[in-house]
């Protein structure tokens, strides 16, 4: 069984956490305390709500660390036109990459092509990468499956487990994204993601991004672990 170290030798933790602040009570303060935490730790994004991406680009200008916000989040459930303006919108303040929830309802009751041409769209209309967050907690293996190859089909460069307002990722939830993408897209794991042998875990199921509020406590984890 492999330890923490060879986990660490094997994958770069640092460079595949979206730090997040998607709590509902979050400040400007906290933000700009996020973005310096995943600039000090080299963070690949920092996800934050829509109305903080300005704050979020300002404050990481120069750094490598990229800007994220949510679309549609938690729900979904907003309509296409006004996903695509909020989508628009945050690329215009600074978003380099988009969180995009997309429509459970469509899925279960088999409206794939109004699922499909949504996310099409917004993928058309921003020309920056897009996340599509499938919720997977409230999905059935086929529908996370045909959830998935809507998503790939539609021009998403990663399939997303979770919001984290519905239950978090797991192991097996990430095999079958990955399973589905077969290396097309990435996995983007997120939700409850508070440990290291969580956070490698996935990482060895095929995750390729991480989406957590505790990027700053793994990286103290991991080098705890590392002192003698």
């Amino acid at each position: 069984m492999s330890t923490i170290s060879d986990l660490a030798a094997q994958y770069d933790l640092a460079a595949a956490i979206d730090q997040t602040l998607l709590l509902t009570t979050a400040t400007e303060q906290e933000v700009e305390e996020a973005c310096q935490a995943a600039d000090r730790w080299h963070f690949a994004t920092v996800c934050v709500h829509p109305c903080h991406v300005w704050l979020a680009r300002e404050r990481l200008k120069g750094s490598r660390v990229r800007v994220t916000t949510v679309v549609g989040f938690p729900l979904g459930t907003t309509t296409p036109q006004v996903k695509q303006y909020e989508a628009e919108q945050a690329v215009d303040q600074g978003a380099e990459e988009l969180d995009v929830r997309i429509n459970l309802g469509w899925l279960k009751e088999g409206s794939t092509d109004r699922l499909h041409s949504e996310l099409a769209e917004i993928v058309e209309a921003t020309g920056i990468p897009i996340k599509a967050i499938l919720e997977t907690s409230l999905l059935t293996v086929a529908e996370k499956q045909l959830a998935a190859e809507i998503c790939v089909d539609a021009g998403a460069m990663w399939l997303m487990t979770s919001t984290g307002w519905a239950g978090g990722a797991t192991v097996e939830d990430v095999t079958t994204l990955w399973q589905v993408s077969q290396g097309k897209v990435g996995v983007k794991a997120s939700g409850g993601i508070r440990t290291l042998e969580q956070a490698f875990a996935l990482l060895a199921a095929g995750a390729t991004r991480l989406g957590t509020s505790w990027g700053c406590e793994l990286m103290e984890q991991l080098i705890a672990t590392a002192s003698p």
